[in-house]
């Protein structure tokens, strides 16, 4: 059967998202679900989903959540609970693109929602994690970084940059950057979700990030009940799948290819 390649637009939490997909259509492989950063898109990841399709046989959706990307906008400011918010229109993602067997990939922002996602809602259709890093608690360094990012936005040339990837380029940055920013946001904690999880999961950090450390990988650490695996690479900052590929491919094939075996033994045994 032909490769799912595709381009479009889709209803999810009441807005139109863009989305692209790649590799083989959900009928015939598990769907790999990218979830992006914070200031991220569909585009922002650049070569990473071909590259993952053609690696691990598997499909792979990436979409702009709402206020990123192509996808519409959202009203300003955004509520200190966007990322728990966004719980919802994930599961709608899925249902739109009638995907039946998920593993969540998600970076930064993307990682705490899918780990929100699995650690809240009762979807079958979710059979692992894939968590890039991920935070589930504030950090002062971390902060600091996204004040930084704030004064890079309005003094370099960052927000040039930015505005080839998003329509609404003030959303997309101020959504993100406001609320992190906001001082009772300091407080905000959702490591509980930690405590749900029965999936597999894999958690890759860099150990250079300026915008986390590995206290959040220890949280999963110290806090998880379901198969853990982990992937710490030195030298590396905020985006490993794309300073680091060579190592985050690798285990992100192995991982699918594990999940792959189980499933395989599960409906044998069945």
């Amino acid at each position: 059967m032909a490769d799912w390649v595709e381009k479009g637009h889709l209803t999810a939490g009441g807005k139109s998202l863009e989305y692209a997909c790649w590799g083989p259509p959900p009928s015939v492989a598990p769907t790999l679900v990218l979830l992006h950063e914070g200031l991220g898109s569909v585009a922002q990841w650049k070569d990473v989903p071909g590259r993952l399709a053609a690696a691990t046989g598997f499909g792979v959706v990436a979409y702009s959540r709402a206020g990123y990307g192509q996808s519409d906008p959202v009203r300003l400011p955004r509520p200190l609970s966007y990322q728990d918010d966004e719980a919802g229109p994930l599961g709608e993602v899925l249902d739109a693109l009638d995907i039946k067997h998920a593993v969540l990939m998600g970076h930064s922002d993307g990682a705490t929602i899918a780990a929100i996602y699995a650690g809240s809602v009762s979807d079958m259709r979710v059979r692992g994690l894939i968590l890039i890093a991920p935070h589930f608690f504030t950090e002062p360094g971390g902060l600091e970084a996204i004040a930084g990012a704030g004064r890079a936005y309005e003094t370099t040339g960052l927000k040039a940059k930015l505005r080839r990837y998003h329509a609404n380029v003030d959303v997309a940055f101020k959504g993100w950057h406001d609320v992190w920013t906001d001082p009772k946001y300091r407080d905000w904690n959702v490591a509980d979700m930690i405590d749900h999880w029965r999936i597999p999961v894999l958690a890759v950090q860099g150990t250079a990030d300026p915008y986390g450390t590995l206290a959040q990988i220890a949280e999963i650490e110290s806090r998880i009940y379901s198969p853990l695996e982990t992937l710490i690479i030195e030298d590396c900052g905020h985006a490993p799948h794309l300073e680091k590929p060579t190592e985050t491919d690798a285990a992100i094939v192995e991982f699918c290819a594990r999940l792959n075996r189980l499933e395989q033994v599960e409906v044998s045994l069945a």
